[in-house]
């Protein structure tokens, strides 16, 4: 992120192939380093922006020559000339926010002058009247009129002082507020008056109600001096979906007949100043502050949705979007509920409040979750915009198209505007039709892969194809995948590191190995086992391995053919059950038997089962997602439920993610997205297996519901050698709990009170959230889950109340299914 000073260290030049539209180059910035350190560089030729964010000022100077250079451009702005207009008026945004945004705000009569044609219109909106003026001129009795009105009806409520102001942008920060009495009829009408003769078109004189502040009751006696308001300001920024999240409340204190305005004030928490005005009961604060959220949240919900309608030329760029907001509140009460009441938005004083704020608390002591900075989630969403347009026209190549379960990978990349380029071994797999090339190959036989790397570099260059990356995020395709970007000299993996992550017993044999440096080492976490080829290596398994223990396929997925094993004969029997019933690909497509049927006996370990969804880049953890998984209906391990985010303790989570990340990089895979399942034991993680690939199931689906980070967008950034920029420390936007549907368990009410169809509108309706992971419900003695059914909630208890009260509903818990059994875990 670079700061430029000067709008004369930025140019634009037009962008080939886009008429209309420029690039906007760097020539010279202050860059920043860890440590606080700044450097003033030049750049020498200058760098391409793949994001700006302008300080915009509407009048003469620096702030118009940055609004030009914001304007058109073919990278994302945060910010344009255009929408700031839009939100300095302040009529506009009152109705807006009225009308769209459900938000309290002052009891207004405006004056306008020919409106604007977002203006015209519409319906009426409460507490608020317009007034359309054919001229500025002889309009006395109109004006005393409608002013006599307004005065005297109930939508001013206790208000005792009316405000008088003019709005339009061209009147921030220039004017004196006038305010009088609620009975001066007269000065109030003179006021009105004689600003309109200042009037331009488009613009309005508006006379308000003066909210009175909150008449708070102190415990004991109330101390000495006027009596004190407050002026509450809320940072709110556009989060991954264009969902607004409140990112800071900071707040000033003043006396009731002083207006406070912004950088004339001290900034406070709200804790404090609710305090000094008398309320500091925790539980009553929460309540303003959940009431500040919620408005502040549906005002920027509002201002998106105007946008949403306005053409390119309206917005200023086809790419300019508002990507955080300030909305200024005045506490006030309404029909006896403290009410927080939208005065005005605007685009820097609420965040330049905040930062005064942080300023203060950072020379004291470290910052906690509770004061990260206010531009945390607006630089998010700098970096999750100036990353869909560094992807935007990538050429990918994509090796195996998956199930149903990755229907959301075409829909992805229509969004973000990848190029797809899909190598499948089913010629009628729907997505040939959704892919900009589609090449029928048959991946299936994993003996050959080495060969099979060849012929498709050589189908890929004899069709012309000029990639920017090559990835997969099917289980059987990855080590293929590693070898044909070896082969195109695309960034992956090594070939060596998939193989080794791919087939469990050599990665557990491996790690144990690995003794260090670095302490701890990755032998820390792996467990005994043996693999098994034969009856012979059975036999001498059982001698090696402590049982119970656990049997699973070396090249599996799924949880399909796992088992736990008691002692000898049962393990001599699964292994035959296993190589009678699962000898190739066809018996079960998609679970890996094309590398054969082998497989391994492990130490069963006692304890919590972990996901860990890490992303590497050149050997470097970039982010890492942890979920906690519920207990398996054993003897198979086919999974129950899960809970994200974690609810380990912060030292818990650190040790999974640790091991997980040591034990990938033991295996030597540096570049990638990868899912590692572990189990977290008294004496710590143990791991279970490494899938070299983008965690399966629900999990890229929740991880950017909760995170705003999607996996598979990162992925694809890693393999085109492109270092994604995500959140070191990513704040959950709530919690998921989920639980899997059976076909084998739910027959009757998965075609049913739980159909497909039922649940997928319970999902439209926001009540649940939907995984289908199969198509067709066929069961079987290896079965896969059908669906992951879950629900959100503020807290992981809310969400697990949620779910269990809609499996009981929908008749997915039983007592063959003990959905409650499964989310005990989770408490």
């Amino acid at each position: 992120m670079l700061l430029c000073l000067s709008p004369a260290w930025l140019t634009k030049v037009p962008a080939p192939g886009q008429p209309g539209e420029a690039v906007l180059l760097v020539s010279k910035a202050v860059s920043f380093h860890p440590g606080g350190l700044t450097f003033l560089d030049d750049f020498v030729p200058p760098r391409r922006a793949t994001y700006f964010l302008a300080g915009l000022g509407l009048g003469p100077g620096r702030g118009r020559e940055a609004a030009e250079l914001a304007r058109d451009l073919t990278c994302p702005t945060g910010a344009s000339a255009e929408l700031a207009r839009l939100l300095e008026d302040r009529l506009l945004t009152r109705r807006l926010l009225a009308q769209q945004g459900g938000v309290a705000v002052p009891a207004t009569l405006a004056f306008t002058y020919k409106p604007p044609a977002l203006l015209r219109g519409g319906e009426a909106s409460p507490g608020l009247r317009l007034v359309e003026l054919s001229g500025k001129e002889d309009q006395e009795t109109l004006v005393k009129e409608e002013v006599g009105a307004f005065l005297h009806s109930d939508a001013l409520g206790d208000a005792l002082q009316v405000a008088v102001k003019l709005s339009g942008w061209r009147w921030r920060g220039r004017q004196a507020l006038r305010v009088h009495p609620r009975g001066e009829l007269g000065a109030v009408a003179d006021t009105v008056l004689a600003l309109l003769e200042k009037l331009e078109e488009e613009e309005s004189v508006l006379v308000e109600a003066v909210c009175p502040p909150a008449r708070l009751p102190f415990p004991g006696s109330p101390p000495p001096g006027p009596e004190l308001a407050v002026r509450i300001c809320a940072v709110v920024c556009r989060t991954q979906g264009d969902r607004p999240l409140l990112s800071k409340v900071v707040c000033s204190v003043g006396r009731e007949d002083r207006p406070l305005r912004h950088q004339s004030s001290l900034p406070q928490t709200l804790e404090v100043a609710l305090a000094r005005c008398g309320l500091g009961e925790p539980g009553q604060v929460a309540v303003v502050r959940q009431r500040v959220k919620a408005a502040a949240e549906a005002a920027l919900a509002a201002v998106l949705a105007l946008e949403a309608g306005l053409s390119a030329e309206q917005r200023g760029g086809r790419r300019a979007r508002t990507d955080f907001l300030g909305v200024d509140f005045a506490l006030t009460v309404q029909g006896r509920t403290l009410t927080p009441v939208a005065l005005e938005l605007n685009s820097g004083p609420c965040l330049e409040a905040c930062g005064a704020l942080e300023g203060l608390w950072a020379a004291q002591r470290p910052r906690s979750a509770a004061e990260e900075a206010a531009a945390a989630p607006l630089v998010e969403t700098m970096l999750r915009r100036s990353a869909h347009y560094l992807m935007e026209g990538k050429q990918l190549l994509l090796i195996g198209a998956g199930g149903v379960s990755k229907k959301f990978v075409w829909e992805a990349a229509r969004h973000y505007g990848l190029k797809l380029h899909l190598v499948e071994s089913d010629p009628n797999h729907f997505a040939s039709q959704l892919v900009q090339t589609f090449i029928h190959f048959d991946v299936t036989e994993h003996r050959r892969d080495e060969e099979n790397a060849r012929l498709l570099a050589e189908l890929v260059r004899a069709r012309g194809l000029q990639l920017d990356g090559c990835f997969s995020y099917w289980d059987d395709c990855l080590v293929l995948t590693a070898l044909l970007c070896q082969e195109l000299g695309l960034p992956c993996s090594p070939p060596a590191a998939m193989r080794l992550a791919k087939q469990k017993s050599c990665t557990q044999l491996h790690l144990l190995r690995c003794h260090g440096p670095p302490w701890p080492a990755p032998s820390l976490h792996a467990v005994p086992c043996c693999p098994l080829e034969s009856e012979a290596d059975v036999e001498k398994a059982v001698h090696q391995v402590p049982l119970p223990g656990v049997m699973k396929l070396e090249f599996g997925a799924g949880a399909v053919g796992v088992r736990l094993v008691e002692d000898a004969p049962q393990c001599r029997e699964h292994f035959s059950r296993i190589a009678r019933d699962l000898q190739g690909e066809a018996d079960h497509p998609g679970i890996g038997l094309g590398w054969g049927n082998a497989m391994l006996l492990m130490e069963f370990v006692e304890g919590t089962e972990h996901d860990v969804d890490l992303v590497l880049f050149g050997g470097r953890l970039l982010a890492a997602f942890v979920s906690d998984n519920g207990p398996t209906r054993l003897p198979g391990f086919t999974e129950t439920a899960a809970c994200m985010p974690t609810g380990l303790a912060p030292e818990q989570e650190a040790q999974l993610v640790q091991a997980a990340f040591r034990c990938c990089l033991g295996c030597g895979l540096l570049d990638g997205v990868f899912n590692v399942e572990l189990k977290l034991t008294g004496a710590g993680p143990k791991l279970i297996e490494i899938n070299p690939r983008m965690g399966g199931f629900y999990l890229r689906d929740w991880i950017l519901e909760l995170y705003g980070v999607d996996l598979l967008l990162a992925a694809a950034m890693v393999a085109c050698g492109l270092r994604p920029a995500l959140p070191t420390h990513p704040r959950a936007r709530g919690h998921l709990v989920g639980v899997m549907c059976l076909v084998s368990q739910h027959p009757q009410v998965l075609s049913s009170t739980a159909s497909r169809e039922t649940l997928q509108a319970l999902h439209d309706q926001g009540l649940l959230r939907l995984n289908l992971l199969e198509d067709i419900l066929v069961p079987g003695e290896y079965e896969e889950p059908y669906c992951s059914v879950a629900c959100a909630g503020e807290s992981p208890a809310e969400a697990r109340l949620r779910l269990l009260g809609l499996c009981q509903g929908l008749g997915i818990d039983g007592p063959h299914y003990p959905v409650a059994h499964f989310l005990s875990h989770f408490k």
